[in-house]
């Protein structure tokens, strides 16, 4: 437990098959999570991403490895109720994870669980809302909101239990593009002040662009790991585990394929017009 505080998840050598399936879900997976990383984990479907986020949060336990959350071991039953709080899940549709009738009380309704004192809980409502820019609609009906703010409220709700760990499993796949830019700025916004970690299986490879580091996976194992510049730069390794790129990283594929000389690891507009200026 001597990186406890250094490495937030810690998976040693996971292997996980789902009952009567033909093979493993996940093979030989080894990796970890720092305290204050940004994590993306990226993969077609079928490779093994969403069944580790579950590992993660002890929603299910590893056929064989280990893997410990903040110190604690998933496989041990009297530690899941706390992994849980230690590290918090918003899923793809927030609908399934909205519980309540009015927003903030919906933000309550894992700290009454968890017996929270009413003084305490009041502050960590205010405070989870303030974060995730929703203390407007405390008092308003979660069904009157947009895809992106539900998900937000998902959001405050996770974060009211001050979890050291955040992870999205596809959060903003039901969303538009608006949707989807307002929970990566939240998400960012308390990686960097709040120093949580933030994991964030996605299909959107804009999202996992702006990620501290990136994990490949490929049929239930890590085929590559890098930061997004490294990873993305392989356009065709990418493509070959039918995964895209970020579009001005596949703008200098193509540029580069016809001769113009510009760094193939560009992922950002402001990268690209950058690197044309320069050429002109």
């Amino acid at each position: 437990m001597a990186n406890q505080n250094e490495n937030k998840i810690m998976a040693e050598k996971i292997c996980f098959s789902y009952p009567d399936a033909e093979k493993q879900a996940l093979t030989d997976v080894s990796m970890r999570v720092k305290r204050g990383e940004f994590l993306a984990i990226l993969g077609h479907n079928g490779s093994g991403k969403s069944t580790l986020a579950k590992l993660f949060n002890a929603l299910y336990v590893p056929s064989s490895g280990t893997i410990v959350v903040c110190g604690m071991d998933t496989r041990e039953d009297e530690f899941v109720f706390e992994i849980r709080q230690h590290a918090g899940m918003v899923f793809q549709n927030p609908d399934n994870q909205i519980v309540a009738t009015v927003v903030e009380e919906d933000v309550a309704f894992g700290l009454e669980n968890n017996g929270v004192a009413p003084g305490e809980m009041r502050v960590r409502i205010d405070e989870a809302l303030a974060a995730v820019k929703m203390t407007d609609f405390a008092k308003s009906a979660p069904h009157m909101l947009s895809g992106g703010q539900k998900q937000r409220v998902a959001i405050a709700g996770v974060l009211a239990m001050k979890p050291d760990v955040i992870i999205l499993d596809e959060s903003t796949a039901m969303l538009d593009p608006s949707g989807r830019a307002e929970v990566m700025k939240t998400v960012h916004r308390l990686n960097e002040r709040e120093g949580i970690s933030v994991i964030i299986i996605t299909h959107y490879m804009s999202e996992a662009a702006t990620a501290d580091y990136v994990i490949l996976m490929d049929d239930g194992k890590i085929a590559a790991t890098g930061k997004p510049k490294e990873i993305f730069s392989q356009v065709q390794y990418m493509r070959n585990l039918g995964l895209d790129v970020p579009p001005m990283t596949d703008l200098a594929y193509q540029l580069r394929k016809g001769g113009v000389q510009v760094p193939a690891d560009i992922l950002t507009v402001d990268e690209m017009v950058e690197e044309l200026c320069r050429l002109l």
